[in-house]
């Protein structure tokens, strides 16, 4: 944490945010605007500078032009919404002027460089590693870095639910097996065009891609306690795109090697997640619209087995929780405010 953000000042921070032309740019921007301690300096934006946030988000009521990047530390806080690969350019020089930084790539997630190296096909220093931005698990941590690596999307709501599991009080039950199928809306692949994203593509349309190769992967399993490459448990990760802009719709199929009551599962969840204001554990089943342009993660407990079988469901809204809103909290949890300051 820089010198100039003291544990709970009430004083405003200016913040800037580099990559701000994308969804999740767009969506901090929105955030930002009506934080009540943050103002908003720069947008930088590289395919988009020069043009208005007006003529690119006309429902934001914004009337900043988008810039290049240059190298500026003029403010306290630096967001980072950029492809996997850029901020690894970036993030140095801004920690050097004891900025404070929020990076919502997958840059400096994984411990393991050999992993990033598998999983994003580029390669990184083994000091490239932040502090992992996860509230519900890493909330100390959170709270005394300078840095942050946000999670990614499919990783918030794959990891919230079955971190009990692994991190609650109850360590008699242990996890044999995960097989997830999470489905995520058209904006997880960003605003680039591409002609497999089209209306005429996607409209009444599903379907899976980097099965068992996806990057999310390797900062899943780290979360969890374990490794991509020699896992303790047996991982099945199915992506699928479906036709919807926003959420993330996940149902896991865990399998426990010991009986599953319902409601002790349900009593582990809720006590595990009893300091946490954007998990809510749903007695009825949840839906993306449940969560839709909301910081919330929705969990149901939908099925428990005397075989020690369990189906979880989650949900969250990919831009938010899956980014920037998640992205937001972690900075309130730095600045030493509440944690939901801006986001309800």
């Amino acid at each position: 944490m820089t010198d100039s953000i003291a544990l709970g000042s009430t004083k405003k921070y200016s913040v800037s945010i580099i990559g701000a032309s994308g969804y999740s740019g767009a969506e901090l921007t929105r955030l930002l605007l009506r934080h009540p301690l943050v103002k908003l300096n720069e947008l930088y934006a590289f395919s988009q500078s020069g043009a208005s946030v007006a003529e690119l988000y006309p429902a934001l009521s914004c009337d900043k032009v988008y810039k290049p990047y240059g190298g500026e530390t003029e403010s306290d806080i630096y967001f980072l919404a950029l492809p996997h690969g850029e901020a690894l350019q970036l993030v140095p020089a801004l920690l050097k002027a004891g900025k404070t930084v929020i990076d919502l790539s997958g840059d400096f997630r994984l411990k393991s460089v050999l992993e990033h190296e598998q999983f994003y096909k580029q390669t990184k220093l083994p000091d490239a590693v932040m502090t992992y931005g996860m509230p519900e698990l890493f909330h100390d941590e959170i709270k005394s870095a300078n840095a942050i690596s946000n999670p990614g999307c499919f990783a918030s709501s794959i990891i919230l639910g079955v971190a009990p599991l692994f991190l609650g009080c109850d360590s008699s039950k242990k996890v044999l097996a995960i097989n997830c199928t999470s489905t995520s809306g058209i904006s997880g692949a960003g605003r680039s065009s591409k002609t497999e994203l089209s209306f005429s593509e996607m409209s009444e349309n599903i379907r899976a891609y980097k099965v068992g190769v996806h990057q999310h992967t390797p900062e899943i399993m780290q979360a969890l306690g374990t490794s991509a490459t020699s896992p303790s448990f047996e991982f099945t990760f199915t992506p699928m795109i479906g036709a919807l802009v926003r959420g993330i719709y996940s149902v896991l199929n865990v399998q426990l090697d010991s009986p599953a009551e319902m409601d002790e599962i349900k009593e582990l969840y809720r006590e595990f997640y009893r300091n946490a204001p954007f998990v809510r554990v749903r007695d009825s089943m949840t839906e993306v619209k449940h969560v839709y342009r909301t910081n919330y993660c929705d969990i149901h407990i939908a099925h428990a087995t005397t075989s020690g079988s369990l189906v979880i469901v989650t949900a969250i809204d990919n831009l938010l929780k899956g980014a920037s809103g998640q992205a937001v909290q972690n900075m309130n949890i730095m600045l030493g405010i509440d944690e939901t300051t801006g986001l309800l």
